[in-house]
């Protein structure tokens, strides 16, 4: 199957590494010009637990506009940049293609209904640190067991024979992946705990260990999750409360020495952040729902003041 990975930058290109490893024939789109030649004239060198390797044969395009209809088509964009970049995903879009979001946040499979039937979208996330410290070359940082899962909105033959098939890539490539009867339940822990270190590395400026080393960053992380599972309650049924205090010892040992994605682009790169999609959306949700969220309300307009103003900062 012909795959277009659209937005191969550090987590992009790490997924797409993984399923070049398992034997699947990959199209990186991509507007870091540099990055895009690079791989194409050169592979692309993987960093991963594993090691490190050049992997070829990637075709890469700046645009999706002219690479053909695809059969499956990867969102990697940041969520808030879909419904922007959409109608130029249109003529690598056909008939039978199949969209897949592996994009950080809640909402993802809603923006994707408003130009895909239910029956050809999947979504889901990875598990996976990820850096790209220059053109060409992509670090993966995975946790261990089940490092990437994904689900239908809606299944279907099509939907199903993708799902299949990108869970035996990402396995052959050594991504340990699961494609779920029930995505829903894991999609709201990754946001929920998405939103509590990725906002709160973001505003401390510390790294997940650092702040979770003393008991104020615990006891501010768990106020944040502690409304995300209640609205999840409203929302899905499913208590993830018992399972989120179980993630405070993963988060100290696996990312003790990282700052993630949210992180980096407010204290690196400058960049507008997915807290709409994480925090915001919890807030969303729960006003929706009848659900207080506070803690999530604060934590998403400090974010939205920070990234309102990188060029007057002290």
């Amino acid at each position: 199957m012909k795959i277009a990975m659209i937005g191969s930058g550090a987590a992009g290109s790490v997924f797409a590494c993984y399923l070049n490893k398992g034997g699947a024939e990959l199209t990186l789109v991509d507007r870091y010009k540099a990055h895009m030649d690079k791989c194409s004239e050169c592979g692309m060198t993987f960093v991963s637990p594993s090691g490190t390797e050049v992997l070829t044969g990637f075709k890469t395009a700046y645009s999706a506009e002219n690479i053909g209809v695809q059969d499956i088509v990867i969102l990697m964009v940041k969520a808030t940049q879909t419904d922007g970049i959409f109608p130029s995903l249109m003529p690598c879009i056909g008939p039978e293609t199949v969209v897949v979001s592996l994009q950080n946040g809640l909402g993802n499979d809603e923006t994707l209904q408003k130009y895909v039937p239910a029956e050809r979208i999947l979504y889901g996330f990875g598990t996976i640190g990820t850096e790209l410290p220059e053109p060409g070359k992509c670090v993966s940082k995975p946790e261990s067991g089940v490092i990437m899962r994904f689900g239908a909105v809606k299944r279907s033959d099509a939907s199903v024979k993708v799902g299949e098939y990108l869970e035996a890539c990402f396995n052959r490539g050594g991504c340990k992946t699961v494609f779920e009867s029930d995505i829903r339940p894991f999609v709201w822990k990754k946001a929920i705990s998405n939103s509590g270190y990725n906002t709160i590395s973001s505003l401390t400026r510390l790294k997940v260990g650092e702040f979770l080393s003393g008991n104020d960053g615990c006891e501010l992380i768990k106020s944040v999750w502690k409304e995300g599972c209640e609205v999840c309650f409203a929302a899905t049924g499913v208590d993830l409360w018992p399972e989120m205090l179980d993630e405070l010892p993963r988060l100290k040992d696996g990312f003790a020495s990282y700052y993630p994605s949210m992180a980096q682009d407010v204290l690196i790169h400058h960049r507008h952040t997915e807290v709409d999609l994480l925090n915001g959306a919890i807030v969303k949700y729960g006003k929706r729902l009848g659900v207080a969220t506070p803690v999530n309300e604060a934590f998403t307009r400090l974010i939205h003041c920070i990234q309102s103003n990188y060029d007057i900062q002290y």
